[in-house]
This record gives C-alpha cells, sequence and structure tokens, in this order.
C-alpha cells in the first residue's frame, strides 16, 4: 500500500493524471497545499478502483473549501496525516 501526497492544483492536469495512474487497489491519495483544489465537487477524480481520497483539512480552510468538496473524500487534519504515513509501506510525494 501506498500514499500519494500531491500538492498542485488540478491546472497541472498532465502530473494529475501521471499521480492517478501510479495508484493502485489499496493506495490513499492525500490532497495537501493546492492539491486540495482537486477535492472540489466540480472536478471529480476520476480515482482507479479501490483507491481513498483524502485531503488536508487546514489546506481545505485556508482555501475557503470546506462546502465545496466532492463526496467520499476524507479530511484528515495532521495528526491524520501522520497516521496515513505510518499506515502505509511507503509514500509517494507528487509535486
Amino acid at each position: 500500500m501506498t500514499l500519494h501526497t500531491l500538492n498542485r492544483p488540478p491546472s497541472n492536469a498532465a502530473l494529475l493524471a501521471d499521480c492517478l495512474r501510479a495508484c493502485s487497489s489499496g493506495d490513499t491519495l492525500l490532497l495537501i497545499e493546492d492539491g486540495a483544489y482537486c477535492a472540489q465537487a466540480s472536478l471529480p477524480l476520476q480515482l482507479p478502483a479501490g483507491v481513498a481520497a483524502c485531503v488536508l483539512a487546514a489546506d481545505v480552510a485556508a482555501r475557503g473549501l470546506n462546502n465545496r468538496l466532492a463526496p467520499g473524500i476524507k479530511q484528515v487534519d495532521d495528526a491524520g496525516f501522520v497516521q496515513l504515513c505510518c499506515d502505509h509501506a511507503r509514500v509517494i510525494s507528487w509535486y
């Protein structure tokens, strides 16, 4: 299982596509920093089967996205971020 962290906005479509292609069932995608914009309901992620998506709550709040998240994307706090790192065998950062 891999934790993928993505910190770029959806306008960086090539990076987002590469990240999603690298995800496998059992992996988790964590959207951080400007990657939080990818969690918007108006920009639904096409996640591979079995891949969970989360977003860092502080980044959601900082960008005013609280009421605009897509269903099924879980918000995590800093402790949740640390727990995700511990729960996955490796972490890949996409930036």
